[in-house]
């Protein structure tokens, strides 16, 4: 089978059926190319760069990181596409639509906010040159699925973004909860990866193709004799990507593996990862399965009341004298907003895919915020170790603009004012459930938001407690720091990570004045 490329926006392909020269956009594909190219320098530049100088590979990456988040500005028509069939035009590889674009910026600039808080750790504890190329790595494969548009390419970016991402979360060498998060984390991954590649062995043997497009025509009219193989392969292909999604009950290694990863880390497995899986699971469904939407919406519909009510209720569960509970507490919630993620997928079932806008605007403000709790949890962790949600006590008295920021990601993890953005993301969820006419899905969903409530609030009402005149007793094995080791370090915060902190909070802020930028995208029909 011969492929060629568009060279321009719209433009028909130049070459002919025999024609073996590809012509390649290179513009469509700069994002993700841009950020592999940069992770391959620094790779090499670790050779020769001097450990006095390390940083230098971290500012490299950041530029790169932003340069390629700059490469979308020429892409935002929405209208390139390349690698596509001599036969058929409107099949092709990669796609640089509107969808692709929204998520690759997502999942750039978690990726760009992750390396500015890991600027101050690869200093100290982690080995510069190894962490910014797998970091750059992911992040290239992550902006590489959103644009697949065959099951070849989607698999192949899934797998070169999470790959990387085993290697990140063990690399705190030495740490034995490190090790164990990276395997408990990777066996998950491969277990996944192996059903959804057999999924994808029964769909294409049924269908004979591997371009999504070209599978939902198939499907329409698969011979008889093959019609339980085409939905053994949809069923197993979903289960995969509820793996990757940490959707109920493949959710077992999202906890433990943000505790021993480090805290960048676990903030980019929160929002990028996420986003990654969330991402596969739209172009498949919507995309690829329309035919058999009566088999996954309402499976997606139960994994959705599933997901979010064990979220909520595990996190709800979390001490806060606890060791690590902080993390694990944005752990289980990464979890139940995983369950409110899924409502519009599963509403475009019945609706049709303008349902999807919705996840994508819930997306942006959980990308947003949840990096920004993470940057503020990054700051607490230097001076409490542990990083308690106990340690968070009297934050207000000490730093308090670390404070109210923590405060103002919480309430819009909530959906409560002054979070318009949180509210209004909610709302537009619950109405895609509604709409599609799934009320029992919609009323689970209300009341998992008024569970999630309380420990939201808790804690934010730990930030502006008065501190405690002694220090609470310490767990077996803790030294707790003095109060004046702990106030030095609160004070001599990095800068990378007051930067980061300060991008996510003004983000929040306009997004919360102006939502419709973000909610504009569930008005219109991304694909």
């Amino acid at each position: 089978m011969t492929l060629a490329a568009t060279s321009a926006p719209g433009a028909a392909n130049a070459s002919s059926a025999g024609d073996l020269v590809q012509s390649v956009d290179w513009a469509a594909i700069a994002p993700p190319t841009i950020a592999a190219v940069v992770g391959l320098v620094v790779l090499v530049a670790d050779l020769f760069v001097p450990k006095e100088r390390k940083q230098l590979l971290g500012g490299c990456a950041i530029a790169g990181l932003a340069v390629a988040i700059l490469a979308l500005v020429p892409l935002r028509k929405g209208d390139r596409s390349t690698f596509c069939l001599t036969t058929d035009v409107d099949a092709c590889s990669y796609t640089a639509d509107h969808f692709t674009l929204v998520i690759q910026f997502l999942v750039l600039g978690g990726a760009l906010l992750t390396a500015l808080l890991s600027l101050h750790d690869t200093k100290e504890r982690l080995p510069a040159g190894e962490f910014w190329f797998l970091l750059l790595s992911s992040a290239a494969g992550a902006a590489l699925l959103p644009a697949s548009r065959d099951l070849a390419t989607l698999v192949v970016a899934l797998e070169v973004a999470s790959l990387p991402a085993f290697a990140l979360v063990g690399l705190k060498r030495g740490d034995r909860m490190s090790g164990e998060a990276a395997l408990k984390f990777f066996l998950t991954s491969v277990t996944a990866t192996a059903v959804m590649l057999l999924g994808v062995s029964f769909v294409y043997a049924a269908t004979g193709t591997l371009h999504l497009t070209e599978i939902a025509q198939s499907l329409d009219d698969v011979p008889a004799r093959l019609e339980t193989l085409a939905k053994a392969g949809v069923a197993l292909t979903l289960v995969g990507f509820a793996f990757k999604t940490a959707a109920v009950p493949f959710h077992f290694w999202v906890p433990d593996t943000y505790v021993g990863a480090p805290l960048p880390i676990a903030a980019y497995l929160s929002v990028v990862g996420k986003a990654v899986g969330f991402t596969g699971l739209i172009l498949v469904t919507v995309i690829a399965f329309p035919t058999y939407a009566d088999v996954w919406g309402p499976a997606l519909a139960v994994l959705a009341a599933l997901t979010m009510t064990v979220g909520n209720v595990a996190a709800l569960r979390q001490a806060p004298t606890r060791a690590w509970s902080a993390v694990r507490l944005l752990a289980w919630s990464s979890v139940a907003q995983a369950g409110y993620l899924l409502v519009p997928i599963a509403a475009a079932a019945y609706s049709g895919d303008d349902q999807i806008g919705a996840t994508v605007a819930y997306a942006l403000m959980y990308a947003v915020v949840n990096l920004g709790a993470f940057a503020v949890a990054a700051l607490v962790a230097r001076a409490h170790p542990l990083n308690r949600i106990s340690d968070y006590r009297g934050l207000y008295a000490t730093r308090p603009g670390a404070a109210l920021v923590m405060g103002f990601f919480l309430l819009c993890l909530a959906g409560l004012p002054p979070g318009i953005i949180g509210l209004f993301a909610k709302v537009t969820v619950f109405s895609a459930a509604v709409d599609a006419g799934l009320g029992w899905l919609a009323v689970v969903m209300g009341l998992n938001v008024v569970i999630a409530l309380y420990y939201y609030l808790q804690w934010t009402a730990v930030l502006f407690r008065a501190p405690e005149g002694a220090p609470a007793r310490p767990s077996a094995g803790e030294r707790p720091a003095p109060a004046s080791t702990a106030a030095t370090a609160l004070a001599s915060t990095p800068a990378p990570v007051t930067v980061a902190i300060a991008l996510t909070a003004v983000a929040g802020v306009v997004l919360s004045g102006y939502p419709q930028l973000v909610l504009r995208f569930a008005a219109d029909t991304l694909f």
